[in-house]
């Protein structure tokens, strides 16, 4: 039976914000990285799944959760790529991510430009911080949004030609050649359009709250 929506949590900065943490709470399923298990007890709930290498988890969570850990020894993948291939396992048509940013910046990036290749495996997906939601993208899309929404575009290879619509700051049927280039727009209205000259691979970000002019 296929689930509709999944949530994977990461071993980076677990979620303190009303926004991050209801995702939690609506979670129909949970698959946890095993570094992860900890904080997601302490907010009080348990994994569905704990997926990892295992060499994050105490003995005693182990036992404790014998019959839903997963245990993946291999090292050519991280723990939320093996979380992630693990929902794809089960028909999972949506995930969200979280706690997959935070603490070390090279994990933080990593993680980030891996939604580049999730993007292939599920119907939706996207990951959740404190702050702002990251969603891959292949082909134009337009996004709910709100006016002075923050909004960031950064794009890997295949690094396509792109147009912004209905974003403060204009960018025109260009190719970006360095990160920052696309980043640090601003929503004019209720809605705005990444478009995608040729089909690559893009990551939009959305800071959830307006940005302070103080």
């Amino acid at each position: 039976m296929e689930q509709k929506k999944c949530v994977v949590i990461a071993n980076g900065e677990f979620p303190q914000k009303a926004h991050a943490q209801s995702v939690i709470d609506q979670a129909e399923m949970i698959v946890c990285c095993d570094g992860a298990t900890d904080s997601l007890l302490r907010y009080g709930r348990e994994p569905d799944y704990i997926v990892g290498d295992c060499d994050s988890i105490s003995d005693a969570l182990r036992a404790r959760f014998a019959d839903r850990l997963m245990h993946i020894a291999e090292q050519d993948d991280n723990d939320l790529t093996k979380c992630m291939r693990f929902a794809q396992a089960q028909n999972v048509s949506e995930v969200v991510i979280l706690g997959a940013t935070g603490r070390r910046e090279d994990h933080t990036l990593g993680n980030i430009s891996l939604l580049t290749v999730y993007r292939n495996w599920f119907r939706r997906v996207t990951m959740v911080s404190d702050y702002g939601v990251f969603e891959p993208i292949y082909n134009t899309a337009t996004f709910s949004s709100f006016p002075g929404q923050q909004i960031s575009v950064f794009a890997l290879p295949p690094v396509p030609h792109i147009t912004l619509h209905d974003l403060r700051y204009p960018f025109v049927n260009r190719q970006p050649m360095i990160w920052w280039e696309v980043s640090l727009n601003e929503a004019l209205t209720d809605s705005f359009t990444i478009e995608l000259h040729e089909p690559g691979n893009v990551i939009v970000y959305k800071l959830f709250e307006k940005e302070s002019k103080e």
